[in-house]
């Protein structure tokens, strides 16, 4: 079903209620709607569909704020959907990886789902045992959020929100929540998040997306570069211990572009990549933190962050048991994670930079996807 036709946007468009205000002009950013189906309850799930000139194409769902598509041209201008997902709601609904989901409260794990603030003790949901993963069982990426698409100059918008009331999850506070995807004519889909609280809180958030810019098959011969001369070491249940290793003469060495499947061997014990890394640069300013290049179609990715960490991981539990989009199943290392965030288990570790935020504090971070082609 068709809620409204495509509309080329330089105003507002209030579209949450159905109704729309457009001003036209000669850009040819453009935002559509449909809906994408309904969850067993009966509520309405939409899919926002956003373009450039360029032919770049985000749809976004307002199911967990999800990414389920970005198609992205290649150097034969051929354009291929880079992100990992399904063709219908039940998918999305059913049991997944996360994919292209907004993480919160917590993005990654907290160790047995247990911290402490303000002298109190909270037990979040045990979801990933021995530790708390993603949220919980219902995490952000499971909720239903208020959609509104907008122009606020810099592209075609689509801002998300959600309120998490005091005690979801087990968290503290009443968490006030937005994320804004927009793209640009830059080739940039620009995340940006936002976020108040009536209560301390732990809060960090980043999205889910599993990237593959072939399109299909597996990702190891995508070439990657982190900005990262550091990471932090994990025990055997994947939480930090507090270190920060430098990456050097060893398989996390990506300071240096490499194929990320030159060394992923020597990560038996977890099958591949699925660790943190620490930034270069001040945290707070927007900087590069990842590049991935795809040598076959010339795409190539950017990440840009003010974020102090970003979690690389490999796909390794990707098993061939689910089948995505077109009926394509997805295996062992079909698509990677750059999960822009605070380090793991941030709230037990007071020597990782904090993750509370307080009553009067915004929270306010940019995730920045930049594409361009490669011609040789």
């Amino acid at each position: 079903m068709r809620v409204r036709t495509r509309a080329e946007i330089s105003g507002t468009v209030n579209d949450s209620d159905g109704g729309s205000s457009v001003k036209r002009t000669s850009h040819a950013l453009q935002t559509e709607k449909r809906v994408f189906g309904h969850l067993p309850g009966g509520a309405e799930i939409l899919e926002y569909t956003v373009r450039n000139k360029a032919g770049i194409v985000a749809k976004l769902i307002n199911y967990g704020a999800t990414l389920k598509n970005l198609l992205v041209t290649g150097r034969e201008g051929k354009a291929a959907d880079v992100v990992l997902g399904f063709d219908d709601l039940r998918g999305y609904v059913g049991d997944h990886p996360f994919f292209g989901g907004t993480i919160g409260r917590f993005a990654n794990r907290i160790a047995q789902g247990r911290f402490s603030l303000n002298g109190d003790c909270f037990q979040l949901a045990i979801n990933d045992p021995p530790n708390s993963l993603h949220g919980g069982k219902a995490g952000f990426h499971r909720k239903v959020w208020n959609a509104t698409a907008v122009d606020d100059g810099q592209g075609a918008s689509v801002r998300f929100a959600y309120t998490s009331e005091d005690g979801e999850e087990n968290y503290p506070g009443t968490v006030t929540a937005t994320l804004t995807y927009t793209l640009t004519e830059k080739n940039e889909l620009k995340l940006e998040y936002t976020a108040e609280t009536d209560k301390a809180t732990p809060l960090n958030l980043t999205n889910h997306s599993y990237f593959n810019l072939a399109g299909a098959g597996d990702i190891l011969d995508h070439i990657l570069f982190l900005n990262a001369d550091s990471y932090t070491p994990v025990d055997g249940k994947l939480i930090p211990t507090g270190e920060i290793r430098s990456v050097g003469n060893s398989p996390l060495d990506f300071s240096k572009p490499a194929a990320i499947g030159a060394r992923i061997g020597e990560l038996r014990e977890i099958g591949g990549y699925d660790h943190n890394f620490v930034l270069n640069g001040s945290m707070g300013t927007l900087r590069i933190a990842a590049r991935v290049y795809e040598r076959t179609t010339g795409r190539e990715m950017e990440v840009w962050t003010d974020q102090p960490g970003i979690q690389f991981y490999s796909g390794n539990f990707l098993d061939g048991t689910l089948t995505g989009k077109g009926a394509r199943v997805y295996r062992q290392h079909y698509g990677f994670c750059l999960e822009t965030q605070h380090f793991p288990d941030s709230p037990n570790k007071p020597n990782f930079p904090t993750v509370v935020l307080r009553k009067g504090e915004r929270y306010h971070t940019t995730t920045i996807y930049r594409f361009s082609v490669r011609r040789q």
